[in-house]
């Protein structure tokens, strides 16, 4: 696709962007984005569109046009403010999600968007490698090769990263939610922790 997309193939380069719009758009969002996610995604596509002559032959698109989103996500969100990026993602966060049917259970609604907030705090918390790694492999469902190259790290740097990551994750949301659920916990006879 990339060789066509060099050949001056216009409708190549059109389907490179179809295919690969949800996943930049959830990435610019993940990073901080806020509002300004789809014009973050269209300048990623611009600035990947422009730079294709250093893309490395045999590499994987999707991992190195992520990079590219992330670091306009960074520009973006360090022109905006920190405090008003946090605002934006959670505010599209909660308008991304599905309707909740009405037959729902109020109470369940209210403790998956409880544990949405808590999660969303606990990944604000961590330092920006540690964030970013959780981000990729999991919120973008990237595998770890994909995350490796994505963040320009080895292998063994995002397993590390990931694990320290995580482990504070898991600490953050452990005390954060000893609370939450202990009754469904209690009658369940003993689920684990999510």
């Amino acid at each position: 696709m990339i060789a066509r997309v060099r050949a001056g193939e216009a409708e190549a380069y059109a389907q490179l962007v179809r295919a690969h719009t949800g996943v930049a758009l959830r990435a610019a969002v993940a990073f901080g984005a806020g509002a300004d996610a789809e014009d973050v995604v269209q300048s990623a596509f611009l600035k990947a569109y422009q730079s294709l002559g250093r893309f490395r032959e045999g590499a994987a698109f999707r991992p190195w046009l992520l990079r590219i989103v992330v670091n306009e996500t960074r520009n973006t969100v360090r022109s905006a403010g920190r405090a008003r990026a946090v605002a934006g993602r959670e505010a599209i966060l909660r308008g991304a999600d599905p309707a909740i049917p009405e037959s729902a259970d109020p109470a369940v609604a209210a403790l998956a968007e409880e544990r949405r907030t808590l999660l969303t705090a606990a990944l604000d918390e961590l330092s920006e490698d540690h964030r970013r790694v959780v981000t990729y492999r999991y919120l973008l469902e990237m595998d770890e090769a994909e995350t490796a190259q994505a963040l320009g790290w080895p292998r063994g740097t995002v397993k590390s990263r990931l694990n320290r990551a995580l482990k504070k994750l898991e600490k953050k949301l452990g005390t954060a939610t000893d609370g939450l659920g202990a009754d469904r916990r209690g009658a369940g006879g003993g689920e684990g922790h999510e």
